[in-house]
Order: C-alpha cells, then sequence, then structure tokens
C-alpha cells in the first residue's frame, strides 16, 4: 500500500509555475502513471471522434438514412465528436499534469464548451425521448407532428439554449454570483481552470441542465414502455394473415427496437453523469471539501459515454454495422454509392 502511495502522489506537491507566489499547488505523478494516463486518456480521444464521425458521415451520406430519427442522432453525435475532439484533449493535460497551462482566456471557453456540449448532448436527447413517444405512442400523427423543418427547428433551440447556458454561465460568472469574494479568495490562482458553483448556481444550472431533462426523459420512456408492451401483446394475440396485418407488426417491432437502441443510449448517459452532477450539487453545502480528483475521474466518466454512443449504434443497428464497412472500405468514394441499400 505503502508503495502505491508512493507511486502516485508524492509528500510535497509541487507549484504550477514555481517562479510565482499566486501559483496553484501541483501533484507530481510518477512518470509511468503519466504515461498510463496520456494514453488512457488519447485513446479514448481518438476512438470518440472517429466513432462519431463514422455516425455523422453515415446518417449525411446514405439516402436512406435520412430520416428524422437519424437527423436527432446526428446532432448527438455531432455533439459527442465536440466532446471528443475539443473538450477531452486539454482536460487529458489538466487532468495529468493537475495544472492549467493554456492561458485564463481559453480556460473560461473550454469550460464553456465543456457545459454546451454536454448540455446539448441531453437536451437532443429529450428531443430523441419525444420522437419516440410519438413513432410509438401515436404512429398516426408521427409524420405530421414530427416533420423534418420542426426536427430542425428543435436542433437549433437545442444547440442555442445549450450555447447561451454555456458561455452566459462562465463569460457572465453566473456561476460564482452570490460568492464572489469566498471564490477569489479561495480558489483563484496561478494554474487552475474550474467551473466553481455557489450554492444557488449549484441548484440552479444543474436543474435546467440535467435534472429536469432527465426526469422529462425518463417519464417519457417509461410511457413509451407501457405502450409498446400493450402494442406487442395486441400483436401476438391477434390470429390474422393478412399482409397488413403483417407489414404492421413489422412496422411495429422495427419501432420498438429503434426505441430500446435509444433508451439503451439514454440509460448509459444518465449512469454516465449523474455521479458527477450529484457532487456538483453536494459540494458547495458541504464547504467544497469533494476532493478534485473525485470530480476529475466522474468529469471523466461522463465524457466517456461520448466514447460509448458510437458503440451501442454500431452493436444494435446491423446497417450502421454496414454503413461503417462501406466508409471504412473506401466504399463511398465510388459513384451512387450514396444510394447503397443498407437494409
Amino acid at each position: 500500500m505503502d508503495n502505491l502511495i508512493d507511486l502516485q502522489i508524492p509528500e510535497e506537491p509541487s507549484l504550477c509555475f514555481s517562479s510565482l507566489n499566486t501559483s496553484c499547488l501541483k501533484i507530481d505523478y510518477r512518470l509511468e502513471v503519466r504515461v498510463l494516463l496520456y494514453i488512457l486518456f488519447s485513446t479514448s480521444s481518438l476512438i470518440t471522434v472517429i466513432g462519431n464521425l463514422l455516425v455523422i458521415i453515415t446518417v449525411v451520406h446514405f439516402r436512406q438514412l435520412r430520416t428524422s430519427t437519424n437527423y436527432l442522432i446526428l446532432s448527438l453525435a455531432v455533439a459527442d465528436l465536440l466532446v471528443g475532439g475539443i473538450v477531452m484533449p486539454p482536460s487529458m493535460i489538466r487532468s495529468v499534469e493537475t495544472c492549467w497551462y493554456l492561458g485564463s482566456t481559453f480556460c473560461k471557453i473550454h469550460s464553456s464548451l465543456d457545459v454546451t456540449v454536454c448540455t446539448a448532448s441531453i437536451l437532443n436527447l429529450c428531443i430523441i425521448s419525444l420522437d419516440r413517444y410519438y413513432a410509438v405512442c401515436h404512429p398516426l400523427l408521427y409524420y405530421s407532428k414530427m416533420t423534418p423543418t420542426t426536427i430542425r427547428f428543435m436542433i437549433v433551440v437545442c444547440w442555442s439554449i445549450s450555447a447561451v447556458l454555456g458561455f452566459g454561465m462562465i463569460f457572465l460568472e453566473l456561476n460564482i454570483l452570490g460568492n464572489e469574494e469566498f471564490y477569489y479568495s479561495n480558489f483563484v490562482c496561478e494554474g487552475a481552470c474550474m467551473v466553481f458553483q455557489a450554492k444557488a448556481a449549484a441548484i440552479v444550472f444543474p436543474l435546467l441542465c440535467f435534472y429536469i431533462p432527465a426526469v422529462i426523459m425518463l417519464c417519457v420512456y417509461v410511457k413509451i414502455f407501457h405502450t409498446a408492451q400493450r402494442q406487442a401483446r395486441a400483436i401476438r394475440s391477434t390470429n390474422a394473415q393478412m399482409k397488413t396485418v403483417k407489414e404492421k407488426a413489422t412496422v411495429s417491432k422495427s419501432e420498438r427496437k429503434a426505441t430500446k437502441t435509444l433508451a439503451i443510449i439514454v440509460g448509459v448517459f444518465l449512469t454516465s453523469w449523474v455521479p458527477f452532477f450529484i457532487c456538483n450539487c453536494i459540494d458547495p453545502f458541504i464547504g467544497y471539501s469533494v476532493p478534485p480528483i473525485l470530480f476529475d475521474l466522474f468529469l471523466w466518466v461522463g465524457y466517456f459515454n461520448s466514447t460509448c454512443n458510437p458503440i451501442v449504434y454500431a452493436f444494435f443497428y446491423s446497417w450502421f454495422r454496414q454503413a461503417f464497412r462501406v466508409i471504412l472500405f473506401g466504399g463511398i468514394f465510388r459513384a451512387n454509392s450514396s444510394h447503397t441499400r443498407l437494409f
């Protein structure tokens, strides 16, 4: 056990900037630990970028996949791509070096993007749950309610709200409102880049960004689950062999599978982010005593959700796997490849 402690944390932490009296403390991990963390985080970032890029190319390139639900998946994949390509790399340096060396302005931009893309992910999932609700519970109204124009409008609203919350909170310093003196006295130092939250902000922003959308999604999926069960029982109980009945059964089965897959994505998302948001909410009320390393751990668990989503698509959708193969083997560069039948 003593050897393990020595491996990770020295007895006397050094400073991020040794020449500055206002420097933050730095934890010096052993070289082998730092290399291992860099490999882990870099691999996760690379897989996140490649996986979500494949999803984006798949939906954009293949005409057969240009559906309302897949446009929402496209929007979610863009958010996950930004997590992997823009948010993860600077966070990796901060986590391994335990200091921020990229300047205060970029710290604000990075923190704003972090909040924006994570909020966009859950709002996109909220829209997806609404899409699934109409597809399963009100199929006759689906094409009149969830039109391409409506979907585009909802996606724009989703990203606009996320950007306003993310950049507004950080650049207007709404997160420290009412606790400015305590923040500048105890948390501001050279080499720090954290999203401090006063008690009011720790309640309001997680409610808007996470808890309220999460409750809405869960309620909608409970309703969808009960409706899908009722439809399945109705299909099993019918003895009619008419073609139209078979077609309806096929459509219903397809919709239920899409709903199940997207429900799993929602479940993975909530499981990934709940620990971070719980810590985020309780920290101001327990004297900011949550260890920074625990915050960092839960934050990366949340980031890894963006790595998982393309894997879930590939695992559950055979036509996504087919599209991935076409892309990876250069099939999209052939003439009329966008018209390839995937299912």
